[in-house]
């Protein structure tokens, strides 16, 4: 299996050079798909990935929004998705309609929006924002109320850190975080009690009070480098394992059990990339109209930085 994986990497690296490509991986991909992607990271990492890329080809190892994401940023170039299946269910619990009738119940609020939308969602809101970013976003408008979708884990999350501005929630979640438990989490912490308890803003309120650090993927990372702990307890999709030992080799890293995974995450195989790349199908599209709308957020979003 590893010589296949090598073989596989091999032609995606030959393939990306022949066609000006640039491969990008999610931190949940499998971890072969991780280790042929030129660039993994979280949804902010990755959005300014594509936005900066001279790249003519973008192929993104990720889910649906991430890849239409990649083409609102950079409308001229050519974005594959290995695996057009590949969905989010939070994403689809918020529509352009009802979020255009949510802001008219609010009128004057501004709309906060999560990446894990669609681009018809994006293009209704005032800016976007990533786990990694999102209190930061919320702070940088100075308003006294926000509406905030689709997740309202991280909405309360980003309410905790900014209890000043009144945090109006649509209800949205991830199926992955949102269905750990306490009792879960607690059960780990138990086996591992000297663990540092790294925990995702998409858990619950209940979930995030148990951890030492509240951070996203991208925070994880950087956090598991700079701890002193040489052991975590780590309270997110277990794709990220791969990338914690890759980043802090000499440290322990424990999922939950059973270990938390989004299925949509792991359709993505390093073959689907291959062909992606060899037939150059699969491209995302986005109407114009709609793209240039969504831009507008996103665009403010990577603006701060």
């Amino acid at each position: 299996m590893i010589a296949d994986f090598a073989e596989l990497t091999a032609e995606i690296r030959a393939l990306a050079a022949e066609r000006d490509a640039i491969v990008l991986a999610h931190n949940y991909q499998r971890p072969e798909v991780q280790d042929a992607a030129d660039f993994t990271g979280d949804s902010l990492g990755l959005s300014r990935q594509a936005a900066l890329t001279g790249a003519s080809v973008i192929v993104f190892a990720g889910v649906h929004f991430m890849a239409e994401t990649a083409k609102i940023l950079s409308p001229g170039k050519t974005v594959l998705m290995p695996e057009p299946r590949a969905g989010c269910p939070m994403a689809d619990m918020l529509t352009g309609e009802q979020l255009a009738a949510w802001r008219d119940e609010y009128p004057g609020v501004p709309v906060v929006t999560y990446v894990n939308s669609t681009a018809e969602v994006k293009a209704l809101s005032d800016i976007c924002c990533t786990s990694a970013n999102a209190v930061e976003v919320v702070r940088s408008l100075g308003a006294r109320r926000v509406l905030f979708a689709p997740d309202r884990n991280l909405a309360a999350w980003v309410g905790s850190q900014l209890p000043s501005v009144e945090i109006i929630a649509w209800d949205g979640w991830c199926p992955a975080h949102d269905e750990v438990t306490v009792e879960q989490v607690q059960e780990v912490i138990e086996r591992h009690p000297h663990a540092e308890v790294l925990v995702h803003p998409e858990c619950r309120p209940e979930v995030t009070a148990l951890a030492d650090a509240v951070l996203s993927t991208s925070q994880m990372l950087r956090r598991a480098k700079s701890s002193s702990a040489d052991e975590f307890v780590v309270v997110t999709e277990e794709g990220l394992l791969h990338a914690l030992a890759k980043a802090a080799p000499a440290k322990r890293f424990v999922n939950l059990t059973p270990r938390m995974l989004c299925p949509n995450m792991k359709v993505t195989t390093l073959s689907k990339v291959r062909d992606s790349l060899a037939g150059m199908h699969t491209a995302i599209e986005v109407d114009a109209a709609t793209a240039a709308a969504a831009r507008g957020a996103v665009d403010r979003m990577v603006a701060l930085g």
